[in-house]
């Protein structure tokens, strides 16, 4: 099954690039010719250009809601909470993928979502809050149990 790994976040907003930061970690972990890991720094419409041509897709991003910061959930299409984009230009990912669909594109059978607690407000900055970093490595294992059968390169 084609996947797509995409890890999202804007990396100068402090907390807000720990969806990068997940990526960068399994393209060290994950080597299969059937997924592909990626970054991006967008969302709504631009989100499913990206999604386009997959089967699965995955996608790592910060949650800002009412969990406690660092906490890793999963999400579906149907379980994510519907909000508006940060863009007042965009829309949120279930409007572009409904929009997407009447258009008659062709799109992933599945949407996974790995979301990343964090604090609000965000700041100018690189580095995530300590509660942010200690959650990489429980997405990383998140992400891959949604790969089963996918070669992994040794550590």
């Amino acid at each position: 099954m084609k996947t797509l790994v995409l890890g999202i976040g804007n990396p100068i907003l402090q907390n807000d690039s720990v969806g990068l930061r997940v990526a960068d970690e399994l393209e060290k972990t994950i080597v299969h010719p059937d997924v592909d890991i990626d970054t991006a720094y967008t969302g709504g419409l631009n989100l499913v250009d990206c999604m386009r041509g997959f089967e699965k897709v995955i996608l790592i991003d910060a949650v800002k809601d009412e969990q406690a910061v660092g906490t890793v959930s999963r999400f579906t299409l149907a379980s994510l909470p519907m909000g508006h984009s940060n863009n007042l230009h965009d829309c949120s990912l279930q409007e572009a993928l409904q929009f997407s669909k009447a258009l008659g594109d062709s799109l992933p059978r599945e949407v996974v979502i790995i979301g990343v607690s964090i604090p609000m407000p965000e700041e100018f900055g690189e580095d995530l809050c300590p509660a942010a970093q200690e959650a990489i490595p429980r997405a990383v294992a998140m992400v891959l149990a949604e790969l089963p059968n996918m070669m992994r390169r040794s550590s």
